[in-house]
């Protein structure tokens, strides 16, 4: 039998080991140090040397784990058992000094997520996660809000970076949101995105055109704290983060009938 409490306590140090690294760097960072990986897609020695001390780590944890990794540092695969690591999500935000940034790590068994853990580094929030352990901040356990409705809620999104074929869509959908909600907000991190809808800042997010290593940790929090997580057609499998939709139990029926109006076409 795994013991994904024990592991997830052993991913929390490897995190907030590597997010002092992030935390020093972040002072007087040079944006000019900055490569580009494609269109508003941005890497820097931060992301590649915090993905590289995440590896070494993560790798002695459980050696037979494979590596999801942003910036490709390990190839390496697993039979059962995969990391699935964002060293910097929200690297757009780091390099403009705005918060907030962070580290996102998730186990994955098979195709199930079962430790998750981000650590939003500006602000030392810890948020961890394990297979029927529930969802914690900190030191202290946390749930979803108890908004009854869309109309008592506050939503998250994050706007394309690449790809714009959803685009009408999707300002559509936010003409809606801002009609019809306590507001929206766009923070820059999807991992934070869905930490804060596990621990109740948030009733809801959304957004398309993610990759697995921005989503795989949140999703577990959110579940493990009382939400429901899906694509833009409700299932709730295997989401890639190509489309997904996250709230708390009670918003979540009325906001994916809501996401799913205008982002399918």
């Amino acid at each position: 039998m795994v013991n994904y409490k024990s592991i997830c306590r052993e991913v929390v140090k490897a995190v907030r080991e590597t997010g002092k690294f992030i935390r020093e760097e972040s002072s007087g960072f040079d944006i000019n140090k900055t490569e580009s990986k494609g269109l508003h897609d941005f890497v820097s020695y931060v992301d590649k040397g915090s993905e590289k001390m995440l590896v070494d780590k993560l790798g002695k944890i459980l050696p037979e784990a494979g590596f999801i990794a942003e910036e490709g540092t390990s190839s390496k695969k697993g039979v059962r058992f995969c990391w699935v690591i964002d060293p910097l999500d929200g690297t757009t935000n780091f390099l403009h000094g705005v918060h907030p940034f962070a580290i996102s790590v998730a186990l994955m068994d098979y195709d199930e997520p079962v430790v998750g853990v981000v650590y939003e580094a500006a602000g030392n929030e810890i948020f961890r996660s394990w297979k029927n352990g529930g969802a914690w901040l900190n030191a202290r356990p946390v749930h979803v809000s108890s908004a009854p409705a869309l109309s008592d809620s506050l939503i998250a999104t994050g706007f394309p970076y690449y790809d714009f074929k959803r685009l009408g869509n999707f300002m559509d959908s936010l003409a809606h949101f801002c009609k019809t909600t306590h507001g929206i907000r766009r923070l820059g991190s999807a991992s934070i995105d869905l930490a804060y809808v596990a621990c109740g800042r948030f009733e809801a997010f959304y957004e398309y055109g993610l990759k697995p290593w921005d989503v795989a940790a949140g999703i577990l929090l959110v579940r493990e704290a009382g939400g429901r997580v899906s694509d833009f057609s409700g299932n709730e499998k295997n989401i890639s983060g190509n489309e997904i939709v996250a709230a708390n139990n009670l918003v979540f029926p009325e906001f994916l009938k809501n996401v799913s109006k205008f982002m399918i076409s």
